[in-house]
């Protein structure tokens, strides 16, 4: 570890600024072609529980659904600092667990699958359309966590991930591709979030 980044640790443990809690990174299938890109993920979930997350979420946008299996094998395989969760859009299972991957999917998909089980239970007489709350979506959410900090590398473009649990999150674009991400790049991102006035839809 450089003195940069000694630097910048000690900045952040010394600020009176929260740090996030959940933090939530996007990436890409083809990041994942990089050579080491699995350890860059292993480096990354050890950057975030060093300081304080209790919970990381990782999106892989997908175009060719038949690298899928593939992924989520190899995903399930990382060395992670605390246990894994990894889901795909066969999936409807919550994903309880301090790490959490959705391979592909989107925000969408999970928010149509929640209101379609909604549906079910007031045809069942389980709900009552007229009571149906916020909460009563969030329960049926795969990824049930809202992330404080979304981290997108490479680009400034994001999928349609969580946008149920990100509507106030707090957004942190980077240059530098997912390959190149280092840990002062991580705690770059860490100090911008304590800068920022978070507002929550205020």
């Amino acid at each position: 570890m450089g003195l940069y980044d000694t630097y910048l640790a000690t900045r952040l443990r010394l600020s009176d600024a929260a740090l996030p809690e959940t933090v939530a990174v996007v990436i890409t299938e083809r990041d994942l072609l990089e050579a080491g890109a699995y350890d860059r993920l292993a480096s990354f979930f050890r950057w975030a529980f060093e300081f304080d997350a209790t919970q990381v979420v990782v999106y892989v946008s997908v175009l060719d659904r038949e690298v899928i299996p593939t992924l989520e094998a190899q995903l399930e395989s990382v060395d992670t600092p605390r246990p894994i969760a990894v889901r795909s859009p066969e999936d409807d299972s919550r994903a309880d667990a301090p790490i959490q991957v959705s391979i592909g999917l989107g925000g969408k998909h999970e928010f149509a699958a929640a209101v379609q089980d909604i549906a079910h239970d007031v045809e069942a007489g389980v709900l009552d359309a007229e009571t149906v709350t916020e909460e009563d979506i969030e329960r049926r959410l795969i990824f049930p966590g809202a992330p404080d900090l979304v981290i997108k590398t490479g680009a400034e473009r994001l999928s349609d991930f969580m946008i149920w649990q990100s509507v106030y999150s707090e957004l942190y674009f980077t240059d530098v591709n997912w390959r190149n991400l280092r840990r002062r790049d991580y705690l770059r991102a860490l100090r911008e979030y304590q800068d920022r006035k978070r507002r929550y839809g205020e």
